[in-house]
């Protein structure tokens, strides 16, 4: 077989494709027939139903005319008005419709009718109209109008024929269509699949069952086993150079397993030859062979130089580990020191923390005495102020007093006066005798007036004495007051400058006090870190202890393993 599997698929696809086509074609030829036919089955239906709405109009207007010849009423002229406003436009359709001269001719002739007989009618309602019924009935009974009513029938059903006629050829026709293109397609598809089981058969002897043997070897190389042969098969196809590779490549790795079970036994001197530059799993194999060769080599050495090494880094693990013991031993003696001095100064910072709250405390105290002293100042300012004020008020009344005693002094002479006058006033009524006797009551009255002023400037006098004295005890009184505010007030300034210097001297104090509060926190900062250091130098000093041990112990155990590796390098021939 010197024909390729493509060669082969084209050719099976081609025939199967050619005989999908043939039955494609003639399905498609009989469809386009059998809807020409459907098409000419339409077209007739049509005619022949506008042949019947033309031949029901003539009817309908016959008989709008009958019924108005004989009763001569308007109304029943209906059916004839719609029969004549539509059957100029239904014949013009008609005439379109048709496309045989001999039919187009038919109609013409149906049209010519038509007229006629819509002539007829015209005539005959007009003479019923003009004339009366027995003119109307007249023209009826001439038959004119029945003749040619009979001929327009005449050819409405020859039409009708020929078109029933045409009708049945058309089905006749598309049944055979129908048949032949079922017959095709039926025929069609059992060769087209006669065509595809012959194919399938060809293609499953050509490809399929070589491709089968194929698959099988290769799921036995898939799981290891290189035992089995690919059958021999002569062939120039894409099988047969897929057979010989599949030869080719079950040899080469038999080579390579074979290698590979004498490296599994330690025998390193097996080659592997690459089939071709394009081996690439021939190359890494012998490509891994000699490195292999390589690495043993320097195992080898290697392996003498680590079992020398090992024996040295063993002597000197077991000297660090007795190191590591005695370091251990005083870092714990420092993590102990270092934690005692952390507690003091622990104890240092919550002294220093309370000397600075203290001096807060005397600082905000100094600054309330200064505000109460500032305040007391402006009181005695104030109360001076109001002594002032008092002292002047205390003048005034003073020298109202006096002017209060010369007022007195003018009254207790008028009073004198007055009395004086009474006395004269009576010794001029004594005088006057009878007549004077309302004039010496008068002056008697006046008298008693005067003595009763006299009596009130006395106490008045007496009284104002009193204001007087007790006036200038309130002014000595005052001028003690101002001095006595004076000196408190003095007193006050001294204070609040005291106090001011104090305020001072406690912020000082307090700002001192909180910066040793905090270097003392910072100290113990400082010392809680160092006693976290020792603590993690203890650990780290236990862990250096613990690893020297277990360094110690890896140098024994690299010994060991050098004496083993050299064993084990000792088993592979190179």
């Amino acid at each position: 077989m010197k024909s390729s599997i493509g060669v082969k698929l084209w050719s099976s696809l081609l025939v199967v494709l050619a005989a999908i086509i043939i039955v494609g074609v003639a399905a498609w030829t009989n469809i386009n027939k059998f809807t020409e036919s459907e098409k000419a089955i339409a077209h007739a239906l049509d005619v022949q139903s506008q042949l019947a709405d033309v031949l029901s109009l003539l009817k309908d207007a016959e008989t709008g005319q009958r019924g108005y010849v004989i009763t001569g009423e308007d109304r029943y002229l209906e059916p004839y008005n719609n029969a004549v406003a539509q059957i100029d436009n239904r014949l013009a359709t008609l005439a379109q419709t048709v496309e045989k001269p001999e039919t187009k001719q038919a109609i013409a002739q149906l049209t010519v009718l038509a007229d006629a007989k819509l002539a007829e009618l015209k005539e005959t309602i007009g003479l019923r109209r003009d004339k009366g019924f027995d003119a109307a009935r007249a023209v009826v009974l001439s038959d004119r109008g029945k003749t040619t009513m009979d001929q327009a029938r005449g050819i409405v059903t020859e039409l009708n024929k020929k078109v029933v006629a045409a009708l049945e050829a058309r089905n006749a026709e598309a049944e055979a269509n129908s048949a032949f293109t079922v017959d095709t397609i039926v025929i069609g598809i059992s060769l087209t699949a006669l065509f595809v089981l012959g194919a399938g058969i060809f293609l499953n002897r050509a490809i399929v069952g070589p491709l089968r043997d194929l698959t099988r070897v290769a799921e036995r190389i898939s799981v290891g086993d290189l035992s089995v042969d690919a059958q021999v098969v002569k062939r120039d196809d894409e099988v047969g150079a897929l057979n010989a590779a599949f030869i080719r490549m079950t040899e080469s790795l038999r080579g390579m397993a074979h290698v590979a079970q004498r490296i599994a036994e330690g025998d390193l001197r097996g080659s592997i030859t690459p089939v071709s530059s394009e081996d690439v799993l021939g190359t890494a194999f012998a490509t891994m062979t000699q490195n292999l060769r390589q690495v043993n080599r320097e195992i080898a050495e290697g392996v003498s130089v680590l079992t020398a090494s090992a024996s040295e880094i063993q002597v000197s693990a077991s000297q660090i580990a007795a190191a590591a013991a005695e370091t251990a031993t005083a870092t714990t003696e420092t993590a102990t020191t270092v934690e005692e001095v952390k507690q003091t100064a622990l104890v240092s910072s919550q002294k220093a923390r309370y000397v600075a709250d203290v001096a807060q405390r005397s600082a905000q105290v100094s600054v309330a005495g200064r505000k109460s002293v500032d305040e007391s100042m402006l009181g005695m300012q104030q109360v001076r102020e109001q002594m002032e004020q008092i002292g002047d008020s205390i003048l005034r009344l003073s020298e109202q007093s006096q002017a209060i005693g010369e007022i007195i002094a003018t009254v207790n002479d008028l009073a004198e006066q007055s009395n004086l006058l009474a006395v004269n006033a009576s010794i001029e009524a004594a005088k006057a005798g009878e007549q004077g006797r309302g004039f010496a009551v008068v002056a008697q009255e006046v008298k008693s007036l005067a003595e009763q002023s006299r009596q009130a400037t006395a106490q008045v006098r007496t009284i104002l004495g009193d204001i007087q004295k007790a006036t200038s005890r309130a002014v000595v009184a005052t001028e003690q007051g101002n001095r006595a505010v004076e000196a408190g007030t003095r007193l006050s300034r001294e204070a609040g400058e005291s106090i001011r210097l104090l305020a001072e001297s406690s912020d000082e104090s307090a700002e001192a006090a909180s910066q040793i509060a905090v270097s003392a926190q910072q100290q113990l900062a400082g010392m809680g870190q160092l006693a976290q250091a020792a603590d993690n130098i203890k650990v780290a000093a236990t862990q250096n202890m613990e690893g020297t041990r277990q360094t110690e112990v890896a140098a024994h155990n690299l010994h060991m393993l050098g004496q083993k590796l050299k064993q084990v390098v000792d088993r592979y021939q190179v």
